[in-house]
């Protein structure tokens, strides 16, 4: 035998030593570069009036982690909670988002980032995780300029995707399915003419926009009030111009934290014939609670989560499990924020060997398809939206939301 040929099976042997005394792992799926611990980020307002939903939502996202061992599949994912308000504002800032964003996408561990609640604060997000190639997925975020036209503005969805690549998805249906929720409601109280007016946010601009155009499509005829401040101010001559439509209904597009109760309140003062119909961003204790009971009485609600009753028995389990450990039940938001990160995680899995990679996980999140979940059975289309299209149409008991009936929406 030569030199070289002596050479060659020496290292072979050597090779063969080490793999057999544990010198080198055998391969376990797992990536064969780049780091073994990956991290899920939030961004959230934990400061405010809502508070404690906002709360309920991280701890749901702690659950899902919790449920996963801490790992998918051989990685280990670690969580990193980031406050997207200030305790002097009350609520989310614009600075405090931008620079959450920023510093997940500095790390180069970051796998996904879950956010914001807020439509208007994902706008500000999504082109800082886009640039980083970063996976996003919002809970509650619903304006459909972030994933599809259709939207308010000029130039969406592609002024959110600096990159040119699609890096979004999200869990809530977005506007337009909502929207549609709410005509049909609106038509099975046989309503034939709608008020409409909406905050001068993102979300509540973005729900008025839609319902506007459903009303049409559906022979209702629509009266635009415009969009107005309704947290502060006295709100009678808006109250009155509503009350003059002689319309069998009114909608205030708009949140709790953007005067929602005190518009309700206003107009139900002036006109004691119309149902009063809000949608999913009003549906908060805080809102409810301000409404005197003959006003409760007149208000209609969409959301879209269902009552656990209708949900799989996951949801249930979920539930049950969020109690024991945090010592009450969660708020509607948590179950879409525990989701948010069981597809994560499942994505991160489905990538294998590249579960550490960003792209990897981006093109898995985007493929996913009939995924049983706690909210049901869904997909996620190429821009990111859900197929999920069911919403919970409510009336108002004694400060609480009370099921009135199922509303499906056709793709």
């Amino acid at each position: 035998m030569g030199p070289r040929a002596a050479l060659a099976c020496a290292v072979a042997g050597l090779a063969f030593s080490l793999t057999a005394c544990g010198g080198k792992a055998e391969d376990d799926g797992g990536p064969q570069t780049g780091s073994r611990t990956v991290t899920i980020y939030s961004s959230l307002p934990l400061n405010g009036p809502e508070r404690e939903r906002s709360q309920d939502m991280v701890n749901a996202i702690k659950l899902a982690l919790e449920d996963a061992g801490g790992m998918a599949g051989v990685l280990n994912v670690t969580y990193v909670s980031f406050d997207s308000s200030t305790r002097e504002e009350g609520t989310w800032t614009s600075d405090r988002v931008l620079d959450n964003a920023r510093q997940a996408v500095r790390d180069i561990n970051a796998i996904a980032y879950i956010g914001d609640r807020d439509s208007a604060a994902t706008a500000l997000s999504l082109p800082l995780t886009n640039e980083g190639n970063i996976l996003q997925v919002s809970p509650t975020s619903a304006y459909d300029g972030l994933t599809r036209a259709g939207g308010v503005r000029t130039g969406e969805p592609e002024r959110f995707y600096p990159s040119g690549r699609r890096t979004f998805g999200r869990m809530v249906p977005a506007d337009h399915v909502q929207a549609s929720a709410l005509v049909g409601y609106m038509k099975d109280e046989g309503v034939r003419t709608l008020a409409v007016l909406g905050d001068r946010e993102l979300d509540g601009g973005g729900i008025a926009d839609q319902v506007s155009k459903a009303a049409a499509a559906q022979d209702i005829e629509v009266i635009d009030k415009g969009r107005i401040d309704a947290t502060t101010g006295d709100l009678t001559g808006h109250a009155a111009d509503v009350a003059a439509t002689d319309a069998d209904a009114f909608l205030f597009a708009g949140e709790s934290d953007t005067g929602a109760a005190r518009m309700f309140r206003s107009v139900a003062a002036v006109t004691t014939r119309m149902l009063l119909f809000g949608p999913s961003g009003v549906a908060a204790p805080s809102f409810l609670q301000a409404l005197s009971p003959s006003v409760q009485r007149r208000m209609r609600i969409t959301t879209p989560t269902l009552p656990p009753q209708l949900l799989p028995a996951s949801a249930r389990s979920f539930r049950a499990r969020f109690r024991t450990a945090f010592g009450r039940q969660p708020a509607p938001e948590a179950l879409l924020s525990y989701e948010a990160t069981q597809a994560i995680l499942s994505s991160i899995r489905e990538a294998g060997a590249k579960g550490n990679d960003r792209n990897a996980v981006i093109k898995a999140f985007l493929s996913i398809s009939d995924r049983r979940s706690v909210l049901g059975s869904y997909s996620i289309d190429r821009n990111g939206d859900t197929s999920l299209s069911r919403f919970a149409g409510n009336r108002v008991r004694r400060s609480r939301l009370a099921l009135d009936k199922v509303l499906e929406v056709r793709p």
